[in-house]
């Protein structure tokens, strides 16, 4: 893995507060690197946007209070935005849509062995989360699709703080599982 090197000085940086792109460097190689694999995109590119961000918030507003709280915050942001585009990609109606490399046909042994494989990853990982999102997790993994008030009851908690706490620890799970499991190939992409 090869860090990247902080961007050359440039007119729009010229009022950078010294040090401040070298310091941050290799926090946002480090967040990059823990984040992308979720989002399905290349650490670099990620990166690359927080960079672009950053120096629109130095020309906008300067420099931020807390660099390194900034940054991290930009990097999940840029993470979700590359999730949400890559969701709505759609290869064109011509164009067949193309498996990942080394991808089984489906009802092979080999695809119903990497499912179980990936469900098992999932179920350990969900025991690792912390406070009450392994028990919240479970309900939602539950195969008899319980409704929120079900899960709410069962937990014993109220129904209006059971979605804040999915959001929560599936948010903790994604980044548990993010070295763990391989992004999906992106629909509409071709390698």
């Amino acid at each position: 893995m090869t860090t990247p090197a902080t961007p050359a000085p440039t007119p729009d940086t010229a009022d950078v507060p010294a040090g401040l792109l070298a310091e941050l460097a290799p926090l946002l190689a480090a967040e990059s690197d823990a984040e992308a694999p979720a989002a399905g995109v290349d650490p670099g590119d990620l990166e690359q946007a927080v960079w672009l961000r950053l120096l629109e918030r130095l020309r906008e507003t300067g420099a931020p209070e807390r660099p390194a709280e900034w940054l991290r915050r930009a990097v999940r942001a840029e993470a979700r935005r590359a999730r949400r585009t890559g969701d709505r990609e759609r290869p064109y109606r011509d164009e067949p849509v193309h498996e990942p490399v080394g991808a089984e046909p489906h009802g092979s042994p080999e695809h119903s062995l990497l499912v179980a494989e990936g469900r098992r990853t999932l179920r350990a990982a969900v025991t690792r989360t912390p406070g009450r999102c392994p028990g919240v997790l479970a309900a939602m993994l539950d195969p008899k699709d319980p409704t929120y008030r079900e899960i709410a009851g069962e937990l014993g908690i109220s129904q209006g703080s059971l979605g804040p706490m999915r959001s929560r620890c599936l948010g903790c799970l994604r980044r548990m599982l993010a070295a763990e499991v391989p992004a999906p190939g992106r629909r509409g992409r071709v390698c």
